[in-house]
């Protein structure tokens, strides 16, 4: 006896006493019930167990009496019938489960791939309206052709009015008296000279 209470820890499960149930797998067994579910879902299964009952019936009807093994009443048919759906019942049952099962799972995993498109798709909104403001400050082709335009059109009456200024000057007389005169370039808006190279107000002699 202290033997046995010296074995025993209390750290470990105790095994259960009893008679020990074989152990199977369950999705081995889930998979083999689903194929016979799957088959008696058919056509054929269907086909198959009518042809088997009407030579059940034919021969036990019409084969001589010594050679019936189930007379009129049909007992035993009855029996397998019987029998065939209280094992179809669960086996059905099973098959719908772990089809539930699958069903839940996938529809776990297109709610989350929902979610990340859902995320995806409105950080590529933020980033799209993030876009659309930033080329709302860059200048667009209009606006630069419309600038390169007036600055043609600066450029074009710069060159006009440095070709006049040049005219005037070659235009002007020379000079009189034998000193070194520098000349000045005109402008338009200078008042000093007026045509003929005289100072406005100027007589002419002295």
């Amino acid at each position: 006896m202290s033997e046995q209470r010296r074995a025993e820890r209390l750290d470990q499960p105790r095994e259960p006493r009893g008679v020990k149930l074989p152990r199977f797998d369950p999705e081995a067994f889930g998979r083999w019930s689903e194929g016979i579910a799957r088959g008696m879902g058919t056509a054929n299964f269907i086909v198959y167990m009518t042809v088997v009952i009407a030579a059940w019936f034919g021969w036990n009807t019409l084969a001589p009496a010594d050679l019936r093994f189930d007379p009129y009443t049909f007992t035993f048919l009855t029996l397998v019938l019987s029998l065939q759906a209280s094992y179809a019942a669960p086996l059905i049952l099973l098959a719908q489960n772990r089809q539930t099962d699958r069903d839940r799972v996938a529809l776990e995993e297109d709610r989350r791939r929902a979610t990340m498109q859902k995320a995806d798709t409105e950080y590529l909104a933020r980033e799209v309206a993030a876009l659309r403001i930033a080329l709302g400050e860059v200048a667009t082709r209009d606006f630069l052709r419309s600038e390169l335009a007036r600055l043609a059109e600066e450029l074009d009456e710069a060159a006009q009015r440095r070709q006049k200024l040049e005219r005037r000057q070659q235009e002007r007389p020379p000079p009189r008296g034998g000193g070194a005169h520098l000349d000045e370039p005109l402008d338009e808006l200078d008042g000093d000279f007026a045509r003929g190279g005289r100072p406005e107000g100027s007589t002419g002699g002295r």
